[in-house]
C-alpha cells in the first residue's frame, strides 16, 4: 500500500504547478471583443420536454457550453459583434445550426429552441456498434492486433468505411497495430501494460453506454491526451451525459455469439443534482460461425453522478463484464482442403457435449471515480482515479505428465509424457505419410487411411485422454494429460487530471498529467487433471543425466519434485511491477481561415520482474528474485494546421514525433523462466506526417489524404519450436527458442480517399479507397536463446534480411462502392461491394537469418543455390477477394417511444478468403525448406487466418 501511495504522490507532485500556470496564462490574456451573454431553453420538438446535456458551440470559436437538467443554457464570453452561428448537438437529435446577430444589447435571450429526434442517427449508432462488436470480442490472436472499427468511427467517409466494412476483414487503417492506439474511459487510459493493446473483452457488452465517444486521429489534437499513432478513442461515461430514457433490445447473430439481451436506463440530471445510468446484458451461444467456439458473457454497468454545486460534481463508474469463450486457430492449406474453412481442431465431444481445450476467460471489474471542477465558464479541471483488478485465463492441453523414479543409489529419472494429442498434429495428416522423396504404395495406403480418419473425425479425443490417465493410475503412475491455464492477474491504479481552458474566443489550452501503477501476477494453473489425482511439477523435456542430478527438470529448485493438485500453481510463477507517468500540454487556435495547434508530451515507464520460482535451467538470481529495473523515457511533439479557403474547401497538414516504451512482454525475453532482459532495449521512435484536402457541400463530401509513417528502433519477441537452429550447440537444430529481433525499421505510406454524393434527398452514393505499402526498411539485429544453450545464438552478421519485405497486417488495398437510402418514413437500406487485395503472410525471421544457409556444423550448405533460395524466400501474397454487405432497418416513433428493427448481412455471397497468415519457422533452413517445396503437400506449410462466411446480425429494440 505504501508503494501505491508513494506512486500517487509522485504523479501529483507538480500538478498544482501546472494548474497555476494555466490560470496565470488565463489572467493575463487580452481580448478586444465585447462581453456578451446568450441564453435559451432547448426542448424536444415532439414532446416539448427539456433536453439536458445539449452541447452549444459558437462556430469559429472555442466557446461552448451545455444545457442543464431543465434544458437551459448560458453562453458567456468576449464575442465580436455581427452575424454569428450557434451549433446545437446531442446524440439522438438532428444537429441544429442557428444564425444570430450580436449588437447593442449584450444579453440575447433565444427563449424556446426546438430540436428534432434523429431516428436515422439512432439507427446508425445501433448499426455501427453492432457491426464492430464481433471485433471487440474476437478470439483470434490476429484480431488482438487490429485497430477496432470503433477506433475509426467518425463522420469522415473513408473512416466510416474502414470502421464498418473494411474492419470485418482485419483491415488495419494505415497498417497500424492496435498497440499504437489509445482507449480511454472518463480520462483513464485502459491499454494493457503487458501488451500495450486495448483488451476489448474487458468492456464487451456495454453497447448502450458506449455511444458518447470521441475519436482523434493520429496527428490531430485530442481533448483528453497527447495522442497515439493510430489515434485516441475516448468514451465519456459520466451519468449526466446520457440522454434520459431507456432501451431494451434483443439481438440474433451467427458470428461469435447467437443471442444477446440488453437493457439500460438513464435518469438524466434531475433537479436534485443526481443522475444515474444502469445496464445489464447477456451474450450467449453454444457455437459461432467457427466450430466449437462457445460464448458465455455477462455485463453490468453503473454510472452515478452528483452535482455538488454549479462548479463541482462527482461521478462513479463501475462495470464488470465476465466472459468465457472458446477459441479457434490458424489453419494450413492441407487442413482447409480436408475439413473446410470453419474447421477448429481445439474441440471434441465429451459425454456428447462440445468441449473446447482452448478457452479464454476474462474477469476484470473496473471502478472510476471522477471529480469535475468548473472554475469558470472558460476553464475546467477533471480529475480521475481508477482501480482495475482481475484476471485473464487461457487454457490448453498439457501432455507432459511424468512420474519420478528413484534408483537404489538415489539417482533420479522421470518417465511419462506423450505425443501432442491435437488432432491437427502433423503426424496425423496424410502429408506425413507422403513426406518421402519417392512414396511407395504402402505410403499412399497409409496416407489414404489417415485422410479417411481425419475427415470422419479430426477432433480432440477427450475420452482417450481420460483413458490414458486411468491406465497410468492403474500402473501407479501420475497422469499424463491435464488442462493448464496460463493466468495473468493484474491490480492497477490509474490517476489522471486534465485542465482545459478557453483563453479567448480563438485559443484553447489543454494540459494533463496521468500515471499508473501495476502489480501483475503471472503463473500456470493446473485446471483439470482429467481424472487424475496429482501432477509432478517438472519439465518433461529437460535433458537431465547423472551430472545434473535432475536439477534441470525442476521448475522450482526450492521445491524439488513438487506434487501439485488441481487449482494450484505450477510450471512458472512470477510478478511484474510497472510504473508509468506522463504529462502533456496542447494549444489550439481557431480563426476564420486558419486553425492550428501544437502539443508536447514527456513521461517515463519502468518494469521489473520478480521470480517466485527458481528454475532448474537458470539457478539463483538468473530466475529467482528481482531482475534489474528497465526504464524508458518517452516524449512526443506534434502539430498541425487547417486552412479554410471558404466554407467548402479545406487543406490540412499534420505531423508528429513520438518515443514509445516497449510493452513488458517484449522487455523480458523469457519471463516464464528467467530474468533475462532484451539487449539494448530502447523506446521505439515513430514519425508521422499526413496531408489532406477536404471538400464539403450540401450534396458532395470528399476527402483525399496522403500519409507517411516511419518506425525505427523497434523490437519483437517470438516463441516457437524449430528443427533449424543451425548451431553446433544444438543437436540437429531441434530446440524451443526465444527469437529476439531489435533495431527494426518500418515504413507505412499510402493514400486514403472517401467520397459521398447525395444523388437525391433520400439516396446517397459513396466510395472509399485505401492504397498502401507497409514494408521493412532495414535488416534488424537478431539472436536466439534456448534452455539447450548457456549463451545467445547468432548467425552470420547477426541480422535478419527483412528489408523490402511487406509487414503483414491485413490487406494493404481496399476499395468500396455503395449506397445508403433513408426514407422519410424511417426505413432505410444500404449496401456496399468491397474489394480487398495485397495481403501478405508474416515472414519467418529465422529463414532470413544466417541460419538459412548454414548447416549444423556452422559451415555453408554445399548444395546452396542462390536463385532457388530467392524463390523459397519469396513472401506469399494472398488472393484478392470481394465482399458484399447489406444493412437495413425500420423505426417507428409512437407516443415519444422509438421501436425499431435492423439487420446486417456481411459477406452475402459467402465468399471464402484468407485475411492473413504466417510462415512456420519449424522449418527454417535452405535444405529443409527445399525438401518441403518439393513435396506435394508440405508438412509445415504456411498457416492462415480465415475470414468469416456469410454472417447476420439482427436487432429488435424499444427505446423509451
Amino acid at each position: 500500500m505504501k508503494i501505491y501511495v508513494l506512486t500517487i504522490n509522485l504523479i501529483f507532485l507538480n500538478l498544482h504547478k501546472i494548474i497555476l500556470l494555466c490560470l496565470l496564462v488565463i489572467c493575463i490574456k487580452k481580448s478586444y471583443s465585447q462581453d456578451y451573454r446568450i441564453t435559451g431553453s432547448v426542448r424536444d420538438a415532439n414532446t416539448a420536454k427539456s433536453i439536458p446535456n445539449v452541447e452549444i458551440k459558437l462556430r469559429g470559436t472555442n466557446l461552448l457550453t451545455t444545457t442543464n437538467a431543465e434544458g437551459v443554457f448560458n453562453l458567456n464570453g468576449m464575442l465580436p459583434e455581427g452575424k454569428q452561428q450557434l451549433v446545437f448537438s446531442k446524440i439522438g437529435y438532428q444537429i441544429l445550426n442557428l444564425s444570430i446577430t450580436l449588437e447593442g444589447n449584450k444579453l440575447l435571450d433565444l427563449l424556446y429552441i426546438p430540436m428534432s429526434v434523429d431516428l436515422k442517427e439512432l439507427n446508425k449508432e445501433l448499426d455501427r456498434i453492432s457491426l464492430t462488436e464481433s471485433e471487440l470480442n474476437s478470439e483470434d490472436d490476429q484480431q488482438d492486433n487490429i485497430v477496432s472499427g470503433l477506433l475509426g468511427a467518425t463522420n469522415d467517409v473513408f473512416s466510416n468505411a474502414a470502421a464498418y466494412d473494411f474492419s470485418a476483414t482485419f483491415f488495419r487503417p494505415r497498417g497500424l497495430d492496435s498497440k499504437y492506439s489509445k482507449v480511454l474511459i472518463n480520462g483513464i487510459t485502459l491499454n494493457k501494460i503487458n501488451t500495450g493493446r486495448p483488451q476489448w473483452g474487458t468492456w464487451g457488452g456495454l453497447n448502450d453506454v458506449m455511444r458518447n465517444r470521441e475519436f482523434s486521429k493520429a496527428t490531430e489534437p485530442s481533448a483528453y491526451s497527447f495522442g497515439a499513432p493510430a489515434g485516441v478513442l475516448h468514451f465519456n461515461m459520466l451519468a449526466s451525459k446520457y440522454r434520459r430514457g431507456g432501451r431494451i433490445s434483443y439481438a440474433y447473430a451467427n458470428r461469435t455469439y447467437t443471442g444477446r439481451v440488453m437493457a439500460s436506463y438513464s435518469s438524466g440530471l434531475g433537479s436534485s443534482g443526481w443522475a444515474y445510468t444502469v445496464l445489464a446484458s447477456r451474450r450467449f451461444g453454444n457455437e459461432g460461425s467457427i466450430e466449437g467456439t462457445s460464448y458465455d458473457a455477462n455485463s453490468v454497468f453503473l454510472s452515478i453522478e452528483k452535482k455538488l454545486s454549479d462548479k463541482h460534481s462527482l461521478n462513479l463508474v463501475a462495470f464488470y463484464t465476465p466472459n468465457r469463450r472458446g477459441r479457434s486457430t490458424a489453419l494450413t492449406q492441407e487442413l482447409i482442403d480436408l475439413k473446410g474453412y470453419t474447421y477448429n481442431p481445439n474441440w471434441g465431444l465429451q459425454n456428447g457435449n462440445i468441449r473446447n481445450s482452448r478457452l479464454r476467460e476474462i474477469r476484470e471489474p473496473i471502478f472510476i471515480l471522477s471529480h469535475n471542477f468548473k472554475i469558470s465558464d472558460q476553464t475546467t479541471v477533471n480529475t480521475n482515479f481508477a482501480y482495475q483488478s482481475g484476471l485473464t485465463k487461457n487454457s490448453r492441453i498439457d501432455y507432459t505428465g511424468s512420474t519420478l523414479i528413484t534408483s537404489d543409489d538415489n539417482q533420479e529419472s522421470f518417465v511419462g509424457g506423450a505425443r501432442n494429442p491435437a488432432p491437427n498434429y502433423y503426424q496425423n495428416l496424410p502429408s506425413y505419410f507422403l513426406r518421402f522423396t519417392n512414396p511407395t504404395a504402402a505410403n499412399y495406403q497409409n496416407a489414404y487411411l489417415a485422410q479417411q480418419a481425419f475427415e470422419n473425425n479430426g477432433q480432440l479425443n477427450w475420452d482417450q485422454l481420460y483413458k490414458a490417465n486411468s491406465s497410468a493410475e492403474n500402473s501407479r503412475l501420475n497422469p499424463i494429460y491435464a488442462v493448464q491455464n496460463d493466468v495473468n492477474k493484474d491490480d492497477i491504479i490509474h490517476v489522471s487530471s486534465l485542465v482545459a481552458s478557453s483563453l479567448s474566443e480563438n485559443y484553447k489550452l489543454t494540459a494533463g498529467i496521468s500515471g499508473s501503477f501495476l502489480k501483475s501476477q503471472n503463473y500456470a494453473e493446473l485446471d483439470d487433471l482429467l481424472g487424475g489425482d496429482q501432477w509432478l511439477d517438472i519439465d518433461n523435456f529437460a535433458e537431465d543425466d547423472a551430472s545434473t542430478g535432475g536439477n534441470l527438470a525442476q521448475t522450482d529448485l526450492r521445491n524439488r519434485n513438487r506434487l501439485v493438485k488441481a487449482g494450484e500453481r505450477y510450471k512458472y510463477n512470477f510478478k511484474i511491477t510497472s510504473t508509468k507517468a506522463s504529462v502533456f500540454s496542447q494549444l489550439e487556435a481557431t480563426y476564420n481561415h486558419l486553425d492550428f495547434y501544437a502539443a508536447i508530451q514527456g513521461g517515463f515507464a519502468n518494469y521489473q520482474r520478480n521470480g517466485l520460482y527458481e528454475n532448474g535451467y537458470y539457478p539463483g538470481n538468473l530466475s529467482f528474485g528481482k531482475s534489474d529495473k528497465v526504464t524508458f523515457n518517452t516524449y512526443g511533439l506534434k502539430g498541425g494546421l487547417t486552412y479554410k479557403f471558404n466554407g467548402k474547401h479545406f487543406a490540412l497538414v499534420n505531423g508528429s514525433l513520438q518515443r514509445l516504451e516497449l510493452p513488458s512482454n517484449t522487455v523480458f525475453t523469457n519471463s516464464r523462466q528467467n530474468n533475462a532482459i532484451l539487449e539494448d532495449a530502447s523506446a521505439e521512435q515513430i514519425i508521422s506526417l499526413d496531408a489532406s484536402y477536404i471538400y464539403r457541400s450540401t450534396v458532395l463530401k470528399a476527402k483525399l489524404s496522403a500519409y507517411y509513417i516511419n518506425f525505427s528502433e523497434g523490437s519483437d519477441l517470438s516463441f516457437f519450436y524449430t528443427q533449424s537452429l543451425q548451431s553446433s550447440l544444438i543437436d540437429k537444430g531441434n530446440a524451443l527458442v526465444q527469437e529476439v529481433t531489435t533495431n527494426i525499421s518500418k515504413r507505412n505510406i499510402g493514400l486514403e480517399f472517401g467520397l459521398e454524393y447525395k444523388l437525391l434527398p433520400t439516396l446517397t452514393l459513396k466510395t472509399a479507397a485505401a492504397i498502401a505499402e507497409n514494408t521493412f526498411r532495414n535488416n534488424p539485429n537478431i539472436y536466439y536463446t534456448t534452455t539447450l544453450a548457456n549463451e545467445q545464438i547468432s548467425f552470420g552478421n547477426n541480422q535478419a534480411n527483412l528489408k523490402n519485405y511487406h509487414v503483414s497486417g491485413g490487406p494493404e488495398q481496399a476499395i468500396q462502392l455503395g449506397f445508403d437510402y433513408r426514407d422519410p418514413d424511417f426505413w432505410w437500406l444500404g449496401a456496399s461491394i468491397n474489394r480487398f487485395s495485397n495481403a501478405y503472410v508474416d515472414i519467418s525471421h529465422l529463414r532470413r537469418s544466417g541460419a538459412f544457409a548454414t548447416d549444423y556444423d556452422g559451415l555453408p550448405f554445399n548444395d546452396y543455390d542462390l536463385e532457388n533460395a530467392k524463390t523459397l524466400l519469396q513472401q506469399e501474397k494472398l488472393d484478392s477477394y470481394y465482399l458484399l454487405n447489406i444493412v437495413g432497418g425500420k423505426s417507428w416513433l409512437i407516443n415519444g417511444k422509438s421501436i425499431g428493427f435492423f439487420a446486417t448481412i456481411n459477406n452475402v455471397l459467402n465468399t471464402r478468403y484468407k485475411t492473413g497468415g504466417f510462415e512456420d519457422s519449424r522449418v527454417g533452413d535452405y535444405r529443409s525448406l527445399k525438401e518441403e517445396s518439393e513435396r506435394e503437400q508440405p508438412l509445415f506449410g504456411n498457416r492462415y487466418f480465415l475470414g468469416y462466411g456469410a454472417t447476420i446480425y439482427a436487432n429488435l429494440y424499444l427505446r423509451f
